[in-house]
């Protein structure tokens, strides 16, 4: 019932009936919140009556009264979605705490220290949330009493100190607002509901849903619960743990605890807690119990669980279980492991993995040879290594990120109002929290490298500096955190390149067993060929020749192939080339031996292969003051030259298959250079499937006339090596034209791949560089667009004109192989719309290849899950006839 009750509510109620040692409580479901919008933020009579109605069988269940001056009931007031939102929106404890019950509380429990420091927790907590009132005000009024006390720990206070807090903390309420502490317990537990319901709007949690895809609509369910005291006394206290280490994968149980504390105090990362060793050796029975209890639930969930618990003078409380929050590395070594314990199946486990997850498995990491300035260590909380300057707030991160710098986020505790920032920021440090605090839980989540705990450093937040005893170190200095090891290092470090996990290689021989459409790479040079075969690519989908120019020795012959006045200068510039090309050509087909290898003829406008307009005037300057004549005149024609190729809108000026029309010798050049590559390996006894492609093609008669030009060198060059090669020549589909009059196009093709980052460019009119600079965050943030269309395939616009095509185009050549190259390839929804139109291939970059693997297997997964589930529908339906 997670729709209704939320998953923290829905669990709650499913651990109450395995009979687990959960608080009694009730679950306002998410319906109520969407009508709390609906009626205009209130709290509707009829839901009000319900809340008292279950209230009062919670009074029954407890033995303890709401309000009651002699054993009054306190409860919690927890927010808790369908979907797993870790701090993003608002819990209240210690509620039904006033002046008359916190006396009672401290009579009752025979500890004023207790209640005094619960009630001191509740008004600050209360006020923030629902009163509105800056929580820095509290916190700088406990520093400074803590600081009075000459003490470390909140836990270190007296009683008496705590009741000055109190009546300290009541008066800022009163300067705050203008009216005293609200002393109604009814009134307190109404209007906080309320206020957790107003947290699914507030900034964070509308931040979270969207970099997360969750609706908006859903709403939050919220939980009202016994309260029970991590605080109480010193055999009281709280921890949260995970049935599996959600770093490393590792089968171990793995968390921390406090003791004198509450769930808040670990969350927040306020204090630094303890590994659950402390709870073992000072209450082992308790450990035990705990122990049995989250093998029970990770095998009763199928799922590694992340479990919040309370010990109240040594009785154990479970408040939550949830699937954990994980680093990719853990969740594919979880994933497999459970499968090979039978715990889940195979399809399980890669449906278990998101390909987007992926990508971080795929940077590099810390050169373990290279001599590294360590200054710090603190809690290794999120795998990856990430290096950045020095930034102390989320909006500076967000700030330097959109200016192109790699940042690391350091603060001494992070908040859920960080999540921007942290999206933002390369790596996450923070002085304070354990590994189980907000910072690692979110950092784990995006996948971003993160080290918490490390006490060694103080943030000073007034001079923006972060210090140790031996070093200083201010915003915008270079540091390098590593999130498995824990290290802070002293500036940029060596990386190199990732290494695959045994479980990592298991689940992607899996993925082969499921997938139905090829995965191949889309590489420039022979080094990312030899990658890709690597990461497991089954050819080259896409090989861009255009690359290839761009190496400085190349330019020059480049620049004079342009710069000809005629067709026999620019051929004997561009036949200096074809032996450069050819090298190349070699290294790829070489890597990819006996693999498909798909090369596309040159793409870009020509002036993007000749020097930066405004660095030639400077140059043309100089050489005109230097007095030297030759430079000059070479420049001016050189400038004259680029003005003359100038293009208003390049992305859909003279490029593609239109430069192969206008200057055919260039297209000839290349095939030869191909040609001549493939057939040289023949001779050696080496397999290649050379594939020629034309891009931005947009009319048949264009296919046509390019394909004369390659069939005919093809032809001389067969000729001259007396041997021959089967090359076939395909399509490059990005234009919407090209798309409507496929069937035309595809008399002259012999493959099709879509280009599809191309497609949305001219099917949307949106350049993406202007558009993901300029306006697509503002149409991302205001429902104009659901999501980045460069991200996620447009399946109504981009993906109707790739099915349009499709079906004409296979209604003229039935067997037509048909690919998609482009990001979409990674995406696993994109890729389960291209499963669905029975594509033969995707290419994806090298290091995006094992993305595509388990996107692919999974999308085949789907289908036939999609395809079982139509099939006994249809059968029911049979049968009912």
């Amino acid at each position: 019932m997670n729709e209704l009750l939320g998953r923290k509510g829905a669990n709650l109620a499913e651990m109450t009936g395995l009979g687990l040692p959960v608080p009694s409580g009730f679950t306002i479901t998410t319906s109520a919140c969407r009508r709390f919008y609906e009626e205009g933020k209130i709290v509707h009579p009829d839901i009000e009556k319900e809340i008292y109605t279950a209230l009062h069988t919670l009074e029954k269940t407890t033995g303890k009264r709401f309000g009651h001056p002699s054993n009054p009931l306190l409860v919690s007031v927890r927010s808790g979605s369908s979907t797993s939102m870790p701090g993003m929106m608002d819990t209240i404890l210690n509620l039904g705490l006033n002046d008359y019950t916190v006396a009672a509380l401290a009579k009752h429990k025979e500890n004023k220290h207790f209640a005094y420091d619960s009630y001191r927790r509740f008004i600050q907590m209360f006020s923030s949330i629902v009163l509105g009132v800056d929580d820095d005000l509290f916190e700088d009024e406990l520093e400074k009493m803590k600081r009075h006390a000459s003490v470390q720990q909140d836990s270190q206070l007296t009683a008496d100190h705590l009741l000055d807090l109190i009546l300290i903390f009541k008066e800022i309420v009163f300067k705050e607002t203008g009216q005293k502490f609200p002393q109604d317990p009814k009134q307190q537990l109404i209007t906080a509901i309320g206020a957790v319901f107003d947290s699914w709007y507030n900034p964070r949690a509308t931040f979270y849903r969207r970099i997360h895809k969750i609706p908006d609509d859903i709403g939050t369910a919220v939980t009202v619960q016994q309260m029970v005291f991590g605080n109480l006394g010193p055999n009281s206290g709280t921890g949260i743990a995970f049935t599996r280490h959600p770093s490393t994968g590792e089968n171990e149980l793995f968390g921390e605890f406090m003791f004198s504390a509450q769930g808040e105090d670990i969350v927040a990362g306020i204090r630094t807690p303890q590994p659950m060793t402390v709870l073992q050796e000072r209450l082992p029975e308790t450990f035990i119990q705990f122990e049995k209890i989250a093998q029970d639930l990770e095998k009763h969930y199928r799922d590694v669980q992340d479990i919040e618990f309370t010990v109240e003078e040594g009785k154990l409380y479970v408040l939550q279980t949830r699937s954990a929050k994980r680093t990719a590395e853990a969740n594919i070594k979880i994933a497999v492991d459970m499968a090979n314990e039978g715990l889940i199946t195979r399809e399980e486990a890669i449906m278990r993995v998101d390909p987007a997850s992926i990508v971080p498995l795929m940077q590099h990491t810390i050169d373990p040879n290279a001599e590294l300035n360590v200054i710090g260590k603190g809690l290794d909380a999120s795998s990856g290594a990430a290096t950045g300057i020095i930034v102390f707030d989320a909006e500076e991160a967000e700030r330097q990120h959109r200016t192109g710098h790699s940042v690391i986020l350091v603060r001494q505790e992070t908040t859920p109002e960080d999540i921007h920032g942290i999206l933002a920021s390369a790596g996450v440090l923070t002085t304070r929290g354990g590994v189980t605090s907000h910072a690692a839980v979110v950092a784990r989540d995006l996948g971003t490298p993160s080290v918490v705990g490390c006490e060694s450093f103080k943030v000073d937040m007034e001079q923006r500096e972060l210090r140790t005893d031996s070093i200083t170190l201010k915003e915008g200095d270079v540091i390098t955190i590593c999130g498995s090891t824990g290290r802070i290092i002293l500036g940029e470090v060596p990386l190199v390149p990732p290494k695959l996990s045994k479980e990592f290689c298991t689940l992607l021989e899996w993925a082969n067993e499921f997938k139905t459409m090829c995965v191949y790479s889309s590489v420039n040079t022979p080094q990312e060929a030899e990658l890709a075969r690597r990461m497991g690519a089954e050819g080259v989908g896409l090989c861009r020749t255009e690359l290839m120019f761009m190496d400085p020795e190349r330019l020059p012959r480049v620049t004079r192939m342009i710069l000809a006045h005629n067709q026999r200068e620019r051929k004997k510039a561009l036949n200096e080339l074809i032996p450069l090309q050819k090298s190349d050509f070699h290294g790829i087909f070489r890597a990819m031996e006996g693999k498909q290898v798909t090369i596309r003829l040159i793409d870009p406008p020509l002036h993007e292969f000749l020097p930066n307009p405004a660095t030639l005037a400077l140059e043309l300057e100089r050489a005109r003051v230097a007095g030297d004549k030759k430079v000059v005149e070479e420049k001016e024609a050189l400038q004259q030259r680029i003005e003359t190729l100038h293009e208003l809108n390049p992305s859909f000026g003279h490029r593609g298959c239109r430069i192969g029309i206008t200057y055919p010798e260039i297209y000839e050049v290349q095939t030869r250079a191909i040609a001549e590559a493939a057939l040289e390996l023949k001779a050696e006894g080496i397999t290649v499937y050379p594939r020629i492609i034309v891009p931005l093609v947009s009319d048949w008669r264009e296919m046509k006339a390019v394909r004369e030009t390659v069939e005919e060198t093809l032809q001389q060059v067969f000729s001259v090596y007396r041997d021959r090669i089967e090359i076939p020549i395909g399509a490059f589909i990005e234009l919407p034209r090209a798309c409507i009059t496929a069937d035309k196009v595809a008399e002259y093709a012999d493959f099709f791949i879509f280009g599809t980052n191309d497609l949305t460019q001219s099917t949307y009119g949106f350049s993406r560089d202007d558009a993901e600079g300029k306006y697509l965050a503002y149409y991302l943030d205001h429902n104009v667009l659901p999501e980045n269309p460069f991200i996620y395939l447009d399946e109504e616009g981009v993906g109707n004109l790739i099915e349009i095509a499709i079906e004409r185009s296979r209604k003229c050549k039935a067997d037509l192989k048909i690919g998609v190259c482009g990001e979409h390839t990674s995406e696993k929804d994109s890729v389960f719309f291209l499963q669905n139109l029975n594509m033969n291939f995707i290419s994806s970059v090298p290091q995006r290849v094992p993305c595509a693997r388990i996107a692919a297997a999974q999308a085949a997964i789907r289908t036939r899950q999609q395809n079982a589930v139509a099939s006994n529908k249809k059968n029911s339906l049979t049968k009912e006839e």
